[in-house]
């Protein structure tokens, strides 16, 4: 089988051995698979995979079971999307079957490729760590990408208000499009943010240069998520405020969390969110989709910061689309 790697910066087709599927595993045809800022870092040499896991890029795939090991609920010819440590942009990727999840009514593939890692990013944090509670106010730092798209949807179905931080007038737009009460511009009016606090959640990609901001944001018992460091891994806080205000701040990552872990958040997910695809209170922010041939292309679009929601690799485009 072939997938794609990232090689010295570069990203390469390369062939590698197929897996086997063992107990527990599934075996899935891979129609079209969803780039993360997390593939950027890989190719760059900055985010290896966890122990054991592919060493392609992908973190998230959806596509069609062709085959399935002892133990396990799913059939050969289900239509899944699946989360994943690494190796999701390739042709074929065998994954634990606790981490698919079945594509909802309506949805091409990839569409659906486009919704294991953002959504279960969104739910994990905002929800199960944050502990989010309806009618409690969250502030979405980049929220037009595409874990903050997913984020803005489940505050909105769930009754959370939130505001958010993008980089340009259109993208403030869109974030009020599918739900968000308002935002301000990043690099003109951050400090403008002060006029909707303060919040009592804030999912956080950027780190560094906005957490003194973050700070002076959150209310009291306030929950202060960092999931990234696009704004720099260091910071000087007021450990004052972070007592005075009894502020929680955690850091999440979910590459490395382990299998079962993972199985149970999806469980969750596929029972908490996965209905509300069918409902019409969420869906799928698919931008632009691209070619397997025109993979340097969808990286660059991705790294440009300019995507409101996501970007999609079409592997195999007839049973993606």
């Amino acid at each position: 089988m072939k997938a794609l790697q990232g090689v010295e910066g570069r990203i390469e087709w390369l062939e590698q051995p197929s897996q086997t599927c063992d107990v527990g595993q599934i075996r899935v045809k891979v129609a079209a698979a969803g780039l993360n800022r997390a593939d950027l870092l890989q190719r760059a040499g900055l985010y290896p995979p966890p122990p054991g896991a592919s060493q392609a890029l992908g973190l998230e795939c959806a596509g069609v079971v062709t085959q399935v090991g002892a133990g396990s609920s799913w059939v050969v010819g289900d239509r899944v999307c699946c989360l994943l440590a690494g190796g999701g942009m390739a042709e074929e990727v065998v994954v634990d079957a606790r981490h698919a999840l079945p594509v909802p009514d309506g949805l091409s593939l990839a569409q659906a490729a486009a919704l294991p890692e953002v959504y279960a990013t969104a739910w994990l944090n905002l929800f199960q760590l944050a502990g989010l509670k309806p009618g409690e106010k969250v502030l979405l730092h980049a929220g037009a990408s595409g874990v903050g798209s997913a984020a803005i949807q489940l505050c909105k179905a769930f009754g959370s208000p939130c505001w958010v931080s993008v980089g340009s007038a259109d993208r403030l737009a869109y974030c009020e499009a599918l739900g968000a009460q308002g935002g301000v511009l990043r690099g003109e009016d951050l400090e403008g943010l002060r006029d909707f606090g303060p919040f009592d959640v804030i999912l956080d990609p950027v780190g560094g240069n906005y957490a003194a901001l973050n700070l002076d944001l959150l209310a009291q018992d306030g929950r202060w998520i960092n999931i990234g460091l696009m704004g720099g891994r260091e910071a000087s806080i007021d450990l004052a405020k972070v007592l005075g205000k009894r502020i929680q701040l955690i850091g999440s990552t979910l590459r490395n969390r382990d299998d079962r872990f993972k199985g149970e958040l999806l469980r969750d997910l596929q029972q908490q969110v996965w209905p509300l695809f069918g409902e019409g209170r969420v869906k799928p922010q698919l931008e632009r989709t691209f070619a397997l041939k025109d993979f340097e292309a969808a990286f660059e679009a991705l790294a440009s910061n300019q995507v409101s929601g996501k970007v999609v690799l079409l592997i195999e485009p007839q049973l993606a689309e």
